[in-house]
Order: C-alpha cells, then sequence, then structure tokens
C-alpha cells in the first residue's frame, strides 16, 4: 500500500481552510493535519455549528477514539454527531440536543491512559488511576509472572508472600523489600494455591503439591482428574475441586510416610468444580454445570444442590450466616438458611458482566466489604448490606485472585501475571473473607 505523505503545498492556509472538527471536540491525533487547530476568522462555516454554548460539555462527555478522521467529505452538512450531541443544520441556525448542564464523570479507566497516548490529559473524561475510592492506597506492584495468577497466599508469622500462575511457576516474596526471593519452575500450569498452617498447597494437573516451609518437606497427593481449580481446608480436611467436577479430599495420617490421607472423593457434579468455601458444618461447591451443592463435613454426603444461576458458578462465600454465590450470569445472589433447613435467594444484586470472583473484608472501621471482580477488568468494592459501591480498582486483565494481609494490607492478582499490594488507609479492626 502506497502511503502519501502530504507536501508543504498541500497543508491549508489560513485563509481558505476549515477547522478541524475533531480538534474542536478534543480528539484529532493527525499531525499534520489538512484542517485548522484553531477557529478560523470566517463569518460562518458548517462545522462552526459544532460549537455552541455547551461545548465544554460536549468536550468533557466525548469518549476518546484513536480511529483516524475521515475527510470533511464524509460528513452529512445535515448531521453532525459528537458522542451523544447531535447538532442539526438549519439555515443559519443549530439546534443542541441531549446536551446536559453538567456531566456525570466515567467511572471507566481510559484504554488509551492504559497504553501510554492518551492526548487528553486532564480534560478526559475517563480515569487515568488505576483505582478511584478514597479509602485505600496502591503500594506496590511486583513484577515477574507473565500469565494469569490463579493463587495468593501469606502464611501467618510468615515474612514471604506465595503466588502461583498458569505460567507454571511459583513466586515467593519478601514482605519487607517486594522483592522476588524465589521461583519454583513446576513446568505445567498452576490453577490454584492455598495455605494453611505452614502448608502451602498449589493445585496442578491431576495432583497437589504441598509444601511445608517450616521444615521444607514436600508431597504430591495424587486423586484429581484434570486441573485442580480450587481449594480449601475445613474440618481438618484439605479438599481439592477438579476438572471432571470430582472434590477430593484428604485428612491428616501423621503415623504414615505421607502426612496425607485420602479418604474420600465428592462425586455429584455433571462439569467442572470450579470454587469452594467452607461455613459451620458444610462444604459448598460450585460448578460449570451452574449449580451449588451443600456436603456435610462430617459425613461427607451432598445434602442439597441449589439452582438459581443460569452460568458457570464463579466464586462462593461464608459470611456469617449467610452464603454469598457469583456466577458469569451477571449476578451475586445472597442466600439464608429456612426453617424447613434448606437454603433460599433472599437478595440478588446485578452487575453489567459476569462476575469472576468474590472476596470478604472488612475496613478501617470495621465495615463489611465485598469485593466483586468482573469480566470487564474491574473490581468493584461494595459495604454490605446495601450494596453501596465504596470504591474500585482496575487491571489490564481481569482479577481472578484478591488475598487479604496483615495491618490492613490486601493482594490482586490479574490476567497479565501483575501482583499488586493495596493498604487501607487505617487498620481494620476485624477482618473475614
Amino acid at each position: 500500500m502506497e502511503i502519501k505523505v502530504p507536501r508543504r503545498s498541500d497543508c491549508p492556509t489560513t485563509k481558505t481552510a476549515k477547522t478541524c472538527v475533531y480538534w474542536l471536540a478534543g480528539r484529532c491525533n493527525r499531525n499534520p493535519c489538512r484542517f485548522l487547530h484553531r477557529v478560523t476568522p470566517s463569518t460562518h462555516t458548517a462545522h462552526q455549528d459544532v460549537k455552541p454554548a455547551g461545548y465544554q460539555n460536549i468536550k468533557s462527555a466525548y469518549q476518546y477514539t484513536r480511529k483516524p478522521h475521515p475527510s470533511s467529505s464524509s460528513y452529512s452538512e445535515d448531521t453532525l454527531k459528537i458522542n451523544n450531541v447531535v447538532t442539526k443544520k438549519n439555515g443559519d441556525q443549530s439546534c443542541v440536543a441531549n446536551v446536559k448542564a453538567s456531566q456525570k464523570p466515567s467511572m471507566s479507566i481510559c484504554k488509551y491512559w492504559i497504553n501510554a497516548n492518551c492526548v487528553h490529559g486532564d480534560q478526559c473524561p475517563n480515569l487515568h488511576s488505576w483505582f478511584y475510592g478514597d479509602a485505600f492506597s496502591n503500594l506496590a506492584e511486583l513484577q515477574g509472572h507473565n500469565k494469569v495468577i490463579t493463587g495468593i497466599a501469606l502464611p501467618v508469622g510468615s515474612d514471604k508472600l506465595y503466588s502461583g500462575s498458569t505460567d507454571g511457576t511459583v513466586r515467593i516474596w519478601d514482605c519487607h523489600t517486594g522483592r522476588c526471593v524465589n521461583v519454583i519452575n513446576l513446568g505445567v500450569e498452576v490453577t490454584s494455591l492455598i495455605c494453611e498452617g505452614p502448608w502451602i498447597f498449589v493445585g496442578l494437573r491431576n495432583a497437589v503439591k504441598a509444601w511445608n516451609i517450616q521444615t521444607g518437606s514436600e508431597f504430591t497427593l495424587d486423586g484429581p482428574k484434570g486441573q485442580v481449580l480450587a481449594m480449601i481446608v475445613g474440618n481438618d480436611t484439605l479438599f481439592a475441586a477438579a476438572e471432571d467436577g470430582v472434590i477430593t479430599a484428604w485428612r491428616g495420617n501423621p503415623e504414615a510416610n505421607c502426612p496425607f490421607k485420602l479418604v474420600a472423593s465428592l462425586s455429584g457434579h455433571t462439569k467442572a468444580a470450579v470454587c469452594l468455601a467452607v461455613g459451620g458444618k458444610m462444604l459448598y461447591s460450585g460448578s460449570m454445570d451452574q449449580s451449588i451443592k451443600v456436603w456435610d463435613l462430617d459425613t461427607l454426603e451432598c445434602k442439597m444442590t441449589l439452582k438459581e444461576h443460569t452460568d458457570v458458578v464463579t466464586s462462593l462465600i461464608c459470611w456469617d450466616d449467610y452464603l454469598l454465590s457469583s456466577s458469569f450470569d451477571c449476578t451475586i445472589k445472597v442466600w439464608v438458611a429456612t426453617q424447613e433447613g434448606t437454603l433460599k435467594v433472599t437478595y440478588t444484586h446485578t452487575e453489567e458482566k459476569g462476575v469472576v470472583a468474590l472476596f470478604g473484608m472488612s475496613d478501617a472501621e470495621a465495615k463489611p466489604i465485598l469485593f466483586c471482580s468482573s469480566r470487564d477488568n474491574s473490581i468493584h468494592l461494595y459495604e454490605l448490606p446495601s450494596f453501596s459501591e465504596r470504591g474500585r480498582l482496575f487491571a489490564k486483565k481481569e482479577v481472578r485472585s484478591i488475598e487479604l494481609g496483615p495491618d490492613g494490607l490486601f493482594f490482586t492478582g490479574d490476567g497479565t501475571g501483575l501482583l499488586k499490594v493495596w493498604k487501607w488507609l487505617e487498620e481494620p479492626k476485624v477482618s473475614s473473607s
């Protein structure tokens, strides 16, 4: 394709050129541009109708696009559109429709700012920040993983942070310096990672790796079929949810060579089991089959199956007497026990995009805050029970891992492999997850 470079003689002169309508809208990205980047002194042109008294509102409401603008001949002289503002030419008069006196600021992050090429600066209607909200701040970004972070763990009493990723590695970070002090290359995707006491559990394909950070011992727990997508510990039992829909359970066995003994395989889901939660004497599992199963922790029997979601059940949280579930069906459901011993939905919150993960903690005033990671690459922070929004975190790709730390710290891991460290502005008084 031949690219024609304009000669200086092709450039417009101040006497004959028209003002660039895209420059007036604050979004021209051509250099050089064959239209003027200033208002022409001529008495009236078609493009002057685009600048009515409310022009500043039009500019601030415009959503920037990097698409090169066409020549003026492709515009209709009858109708010009700038975002939701329409100017219609009617002789020497112009009417502006749908212009509000004040525009609500956008709560979306500017994708051009992310790529360091937004030309609007402070005038951009979208956010030039990785978060908004006044109760927390971003302390650090830990770079090293290059694929999705699938688990974050901070063992109690340890000064090391552990992260696992589908890039096949587990990274160990020094909590004082933020530096990666060790990289464990497993050669296969890490699809989940949790800690319990001195143990780090890493979910792999067809197995779980167990590391004791105090003794340095390492064990491989066989039993799962396919990727281990979620793990949790409850009633002194380790549960691992796998790709085949089966949940494998191990209990302590200190007399054997391996300190873990396979005790059960919980079958019932017809598709992959992707999330787990423990509350009271029950284990809850969510699946790609759109159901939630409730298991008795003592007998390991399925007590009931909940079917209210219409897509993959992505995350579960037990909080006080409530069960919260999320799904790609764009809903968060709040469940409560009935007198009959079943669970029913008492409230459904709807998101614009599918929900990837939920996490719960309390802020500095001990108010319960629900973290809701969505498919739009953001995390909404909701104060419960009102679901009033307290802030939002942004990422280049969706966040699948959220973890709570001491002294008001919390961590997020996104699809690019970036691990972020956040802090509530005051130390939380109560924490829950």
